[in-house]
Parts: structure tokens; C-alpha cells; sequence
């Protein structure tokens, strides 16, 4: 059959799943956070469902509610490198922060993850924000969130140039000859800005895909710009439709402003899907899931949003004005998501219990419940009516809500010629439809 318009899907791996009542359901996984197993087993399933790419986040500190949430992760660069390895096809997305860890060593770790997949790596650029995270790295207090985007700037650019420090022909591994590489194919990268200073090249042959894949997050103004400029594909979150489309049209206008195709940007709203028989069963069973989770772990979740903002004094049943909440444009932590919380407010009247239970299940991201031929549909009318190219898919519990999804709803979206049935190319970028980017410094080759 004939694809219409090709539909992207990742899978975000996290914990035993995305909802904060995930970690002792009876649907999810008895192995350890800490048994690689387990998460090579999602990766291969992930692979056999055909999804483009798999993603895992990352935190640089523990969480306060950790005796309570099941909530860690094994560093993310190490575990896809043991995917990697038992996987052949599924992209590898790794969240990396652009605060907390040097641009060399950054971009020789995604190169390798490049090369151990054949061309399957991609890096999640974050700004780092938190401020147990600043402590953990020397307490130097936090940046600004203006301030974490002009070094994150600087800092994409430094990456690219190692990355690119190699021609793509530079290795010729010539043993008659007695040449492994052409040292005239290799450059220092000589960057000196106003935060960085970094000789090069990099240590590593350039990758398989040229470079690993972009990826970004940030939905604020300084975020959208970042993305418009740098991002290859794109995860956001939003609660309707409506403002998805927004979004949507909005970084992709952006995105030609800067120079670059459209169709070189891929959206992928985070989808969060429980997925049941009937609709009925179902909201049932995200009903159980929001009441098993402790308001007051949500309520500290909610603080660490707002940059530490106490919100102890607010009683769970009263509806939520504004006022409550500091003004999203002051927050120097995560900003979109800070924003996206006050305008549900606005919109809604929803008490803080009501507030709570709608994050519990995936952070701000949109939560649907229903049957698979709904969750389709949804689907399908999000990537045709211009508020996504694909989806970051969040299922609340591992492996059973995934399980659902690979065996009720991918089949669907097949049969409708929205997704495909084979894999058609080997790397990320192949999935993706993206082009693979030429040498900077040997484009006039």
C-alpha cells in the first residue's frame, strides 16, 4: 500500500512507565530500574512495533520522592551503547545538557553511540535547570534561562565543528600504502567564543549519519528560536489540539525564516495513551491510576516546575486561579511547561487535586483514554490537520501499555497507509526523512 504522508512515532522509555503510579502497577515489569535487561527489551520491542526511534531523558540528581516513586536512570549514553547492541534499526535518543558536561567530551560519546549503531544516534539538548542539579556540579548557582541558552548556542556550534573536524573521506585505512587516514582530511576546529575554547578535532572519525540527530525540547520564545536554528526534530508537549497547531505552524515558520526546509524539522507532540477495549474501560482504568498516586509527591513535582516555588498552602479541593502561581515569565527553570500549567488554570478552573492527577500521567503532556481505534483516530487527525508530524509516545505503564499500542493501534495505522510496514532505511536520519548534513569545513570539496 501506498503511505500518505509519513506518520513518526518515538517511544520514551522511562522507569516502568510515565504515569507516578506506573512503578507498582500490577501491569508493570517486576525487573529492577537498574537491570539493562529490561530496557533492551523495550528497545527490541520498540523495534519490532517499527517505530522510528526510542529516547530516554536524563536527571543529574536524585529526586526527593524517590522512596515513593520508583522514579531513576541508568546514564543514558551507556545504556544505548548495550542497545545498540541488540538492536539493528530503532534510532537512539539520548538526552545530554549542554551545562553540566564539556562540548568535546559530549559530542566524542554521541560519535561513538554513532558508530556502535551504524548511523542510529541522536542528542536531546538540554539546558540544565535544576538547582539540586547545580549543587551536584560545584553549587555555582543557576544560570538564567536567557543566559543557559546563549552557552547553549555557542556550545551546538562547537559540537557541529568536531563532528564535522573529519571529512567524510579522511579514513582510508590504506595497509599496502601504510595510511590509515589523510591528515590533510582532518582539522583542528581552532573555536574560540566568549564561553568555549576548544582546539580539536575531535579523536573519531566522522559518524555514519555525518552527524547524530538533533533534538530539542524548549518550547519558550528562546526555546522555539534554538529549535528553528538547530532542532532536527522537535518533542513538545500541549494539552489541546488547538494549541498544537500553534505550535506547529509557528517553529515551522521559524524554521524557513532561519534558512532551512520545512521537512527538516520533525514536531512530535508527547501523546500518553491508555488504551482498552472500550472507552468505558479505559477512563476506568486512568481513573484507578490518578487515584493511586500521593498528591504531595505531585505537589513537590509541581514546585520543582516553578524553580522551588512553595505551593504547600494551597488546599487540594479549592479551584486554581493565576494568582497562585508565579508568572511563568519570571520562572527560570523549565518555562514552557510553566507556562502551559497557568494557562490550564486559566482555562479550566481546575483544583489543584484535579491539576495534579492531570500531570500525574505524563508531565503536561496530552493524556487520552480510550480504545485503539480512538487512539488512531486521534492520531491520524493531529498529523493531518497540522498539529504534528508524528508522536512522542509516553505509555503510562511498561511493558503492558506498550504492549497495547504495538499490537492494537500501530496495525490500524497501518491499514490506513499512515505508518509504515517495513523499515525502509537503516539510520535515524533515513527514518526520519532527513538529509545528511555535509562537512562544514569541506563543502567546497
Amino acid at each position: 500500500m501506498k503511505l500518505k504522508r509519513q506518520l513518526h512515532l518515538n517511544l520514551f522509555i522511562q522507569s516502568r512507565g510515565h504515569h507516578e503510579a506506573a512503578w507498582n502497577h500490577p501491569g508493570a515489569s517486576s525487573k529492577l530500574l537498574t537491570d539493562v535487561g529490561y530496557y533492551q527489551g523495550l528497545a527490541q520491542r520498540a523495534e519490532e512495533g517499527l517505530f522510528d526511534s526510542i529516547f530516554f531523558a536524563d536527571a543529574l540528581s536524585l529526586s526527593a520522592d524517590q522512596a515513593r516513586s520508583g522514579r531513576l536512570w541508568l546514564e543514558p549514553l551507556t545504556l544505548l551503547a548495550a542497545i545498540a547492541v541488540v538492536t539493528k534499526r530503532v534510532g537512539l535518543i539520548a538526552t545530554g545538557s549542554s551545562t553540566y558536561t564539556e562540548p568535546f567530551n559530549l559530542a566524542r560519546q554521541f560519535a561513538s553511540i554513532d558508530h556502535i549503531s551504524n548511523g542510529r544516534a541522536a542528542w536531546n539538548i538540554v539546558t540544565s535547570w535544576l538547582a539540586p542539579v547545580a549543587r551536584n556540579f560545584g553549587d555555582k548557582g543557576q544560570q538564567t534561562h536567557s543566559d543557559r541558552y546563549v552557552m547553549a548556542e555557542e556550545y551546538v556550534q562547537v559540537v557541529k565543528d568536531l563532528w564535522d573536524s573529519w571529512a567524510d573521506d579522511a579514513v582510508i585505512d590504506d595497509r599496502v600504502g601504510g595510511i590509515y587516514a589523510h591528515p590533510d582530511r582532518i582539522r583542528p576546529i581552532d573555536y574560540k567564543g566568549e564561553h568555549y575554547s576548544v582546539s580539536g578535532p575531535l579523536n573519531l572519525p566522522r559518524g555514519p549519519q555525518g552527524r547524530p540527530v538533533l533534538v530539542q525540547a524548549g518550547s519558550s520564545e528562546a526555546g522555539r528560536g534554538f529549535a528553528a536554528r538547530h532542532a532536527e526534530a522537535v518533542f513538545t508537549a500541549h494539552l489541546e489540539k488547538n494549541t498544537a497547531q500553534e505550535f506547529y505552524a509557528d517553529i515551522k515558520r521559524r524554521v524557513v525564516a532561519a534558512g532551512r526546509r520545512a521537512d527538516q524539522v520533525i514536531i512530535l507532540p508527547g501523546l500518553n495513551p491508555v488504551i482498552a477495549s472500550t472507552e468505558t474501560e479505559a477512563k476506568r482504568m486512568e481513573r484507578e491510576l490518578n487515584e493511586s498516586t500521593d498528591p504531595e509527591i505531585g505537589r513537590r513535582t509541581l514546585s520543582s516546575r516553578f524553580g522551588g516555588h512553595d505551593f504547600t498552602h494551597l488546599p487540594l479541593d479549592r479551584p486554581l486561579t493565576p494568582k497562585d502561581f508565579p508568572n511563568p515569565a519570571e520562572v527560570e527553570t523549565m518555562r514552557s511547561r510553566a507556562e502551559l500549567v497557568v494557562s490550564l488554570v486559566r482555562n479550566e478552573g481546575v483544583t489543584l487535586r484535579e491539576l495534579l492527577a492531570r500531570f500525574a500521567g505524563a508531565r503536561g503532556h496530552f493524556t487520552f483514554a480510550g480504545t485503539p481505534e480512538q487512539v488512531a483516530n486521534l492520531i491520524e487527525d493531529w498529523h493531518q490537520n497540522g498539529a504534528a508530524d508524528g508522536f512522542n509516545v509516553m505509555p503510562p505503564v511498561f511493558p503492558v501499555m506498550l504492549d497495547a499500542f504495538i499490537e492494537e493501534v500501530i496495525p490500524i495505522l497501518q491499514k490506513r497507509g499512515l505508518f509504515r510496514t517495513a523499515y525502509e532505511g537503516n539510520t535515524l536520519r533515513d527514518h526520519y526523512k532527513l538529509d545528511r548534513p555535509v562537512g562544514r569545513f569541506w563543502d567546497n570539496d
